[in-house]
């Protein structure tokens, strides 16, 4: 039976009982850095503290635009600590994107990557919004030496403890006491169904509640080690992972980049027996030449979803890496990242073909048009100063419009049979192709565009697009993916272009891409 800590409603309360109940036990590895729960503790009450120093007062807005180490661990925690609220950034936007979402949140710090994997953020963010104002940013070691920087706003993560010491250490413990359970701990920016993206609110009680629900249906437990694949800037690597750990003593190990042989190793190496992530991570594992000789036996636990699911996938989940435990789960951001989940002792054929029935407090039914609704207490407060989009999302009878289409079996399983909205998953990132379009329309020669997703073996669902150019144009597939390339995180940038007369549209004028999808089909 797993047993958590007592259950506290803020992130600094179940900090506080980790570092209690835990202690010495170990909380991250990462690569040398190995902290333990009570040290964990330290660290973010020493962040906390130069936040407080630098000006940071609960209710503000503080971003994380970094790969995943610890730091990210340390950072979150931290922001929580003073009664910020965590707005993460996607590794893979751009810099336009990224400056979006700091001046909507009107962000007070940002936490920052130094060079990373050929990419300096800051400099990317500074070129493109000289204008932009953010009282703190934090630089996080990168794998390369930062630039010299004697900007008064800049602070590099070794300099944290330092200001740190301008705060007494009653004040910060005090800050962090009085985060309560309906502060906003997080704003997840979805991607736009109407090309702008949108932050869905979230109270501590309500992420901690779908996290608690979440480690009930996987087992996790103290004495488990979670490899951390799946971005902490998605509820996947943030609440299913970090969070995760956080409420039942689990050990975090993130992983920066995703590369096969590295993963292997740290498999072995640190005896991780959890990972997550989308089918794609799994199915590369597999496939890859070395798996045989790689020792993975410590694995127990694996969760997935995100994408369609073979059933022969989660067959050999179970019969070649040796799980214990195969599910499948589903949810959104507006749904604090949760909603159903399979049970362990499902069979392969309802993990790959279903998401399992509700948890944490939902209801689950379907619309007359087949939508598939959800209600209870962790649906999100609503979008960051978006009453109208917010009312459109949540009825009147508190019911949350998740855009997908099911049905449920006669057990109250879920299985999702299509959308709603045009969205595709690349790789198990939401593209909502509303927002690509707004984005080739803006490329010199483009008239007309239209984007949906296709099946591709590797990354589940891949772009799409169809191009009318404008007369006289002479405009090449090169010169799309380009454009797109400088103006949208990888993700959703197109891996197929298609140029056309002209797109099939209906009588109300909207682009039949139901049509567009049944050619390819």
């Amino acid at each position: 039976m797993t047993t958590f800590p007592a259950p506290g409603q803020t992130t600094p309360a179940a900090l506080h009982e980790a570092a209690g109940q835990y202690g010495d036990a170990t909380a991250v590895i990462d690569g040398d850095v190995r902290l333990s729960w009570a040290q964990l503790l330290d660290a973010v009450r020493e962040a906390a503290g130069a936040l407080i120093a630098r000006g940071v007062r609960p209710g503000d807005r503080i971003s994380v635009w970094a790969p995943n180490t610890y730091h990210w661990v340390v950072a979150a925690l931290a922001i929580h600590y003073t009664g910020a609220a965590l707005v993460p950034l996607n590794t893979r936007y751009v810099a336009d994107e990224a400056a979006d979402v700091l001046r909507r949140v009107n962000a007070k710090a940002l936490f920052v990557a130094g060079p990373f994997l050929g990419r300096d953020r800051l400099s990317e963010l500074r070129s493109v919004a000289p204008d932009l104002v953010i009282d703190t940013v934090v630089v996080i070691p990168g794998d390369a030496p930062a630039a010299a920087d004697d900007s008064p706003s800049v602070v590099a993560w070794p300099e944290l403890a330092g200001l740190a010491a301008q705060v007494p250490g009653d004040q910060v413990v005090a800050r962090g006491e009085s985060v309560g359970p309906e502060d906003i701990s997080d704003i997840l920016f979805t991607s736009g169904t109407t090309g702008r993206s949108k932050g869905t609110l979230v109270a501590h009680r309500q992420a901690l509640d779908v996290v608690r629900a979440w480690c009930a249906c996987s087992t996790l437990n103290s004495s488990d080690r979670y490899l951390v694949i799946p971005p902490f800037f998605h509820n996947f690597g943030y609440k299913a992972a970090m969070l995760a750990c956080l409420v039942t003593g689990a050990t975090i190990v993130p992983q920066a980049a995703f590369d096969v042989p590295e993963t292997m190793r740290l498999v072995h190496d640190q005896r991780i027996t959890v990972l997550t992530g989308p089918p794609t991570i799994y199915q590369t594992i597999l496939d890859h030449p070395a798996r045989a000789e790689s020792d993975l036996s410590s694995l127990r636990v694996a969760v997935t979803g995100a994408s369609t699911v073979p059933v022969v996938l989660v067959e050999r989940m179970r019969s070649e890496l040796k799980f214990d435990v195969v599910v499948t789960a589903y949810g959104l951001s507006e749904s604090a990242g949760f909603g159903t989940m399979c049970r362990p002792d499902d069979d392969a054929e309802t993990v790959a073909n279903t998401s399992g029935g509700p948890i944490a407090g939902f209801e689950v039914r379907i619309d007359d048009n087949g939508e598939v609704l959800l209600r209870g207490p962790n649906v999100m407060l609503g979008y960051l100063d978006d009453p109208e989009n917010t009312a459109k999302t949540i009825d009147p009878g508190g019911w949350l419009h998740t855009g997908d289409v099911g049905v449920l079996d006669e057990r109250g399983y879920l299985k999702i049979t299509d959308r709603l909205k045009d969205m595709y998953i690349a790789g198990g990132f939401n593209v909502y192709p509303a927002e690509v379009e707004q984005a080739l329309a803006r490329l010199d020669g483009v008239a007309d565009s239209a984007v949906i997703g296709v099946a591709d073996e590797r990354m589940g669902e891949v772009g799409k697009a169809y191009i009318v150019r404008r007369s006289g144009a002479a405009l090449t597939e090169e010169d799309v993916i380009a454009h797109a390339k400088r103006t949208l995180a990888n993700f959703k940038v197109p891996r197929y272009v298609e140029f056309r007369d002209q797109l099939p549209y209906s009588a109300a004028g909207k682009v039949l891409k139901r049509q567009l999808r049944e050619e390819i089909s």
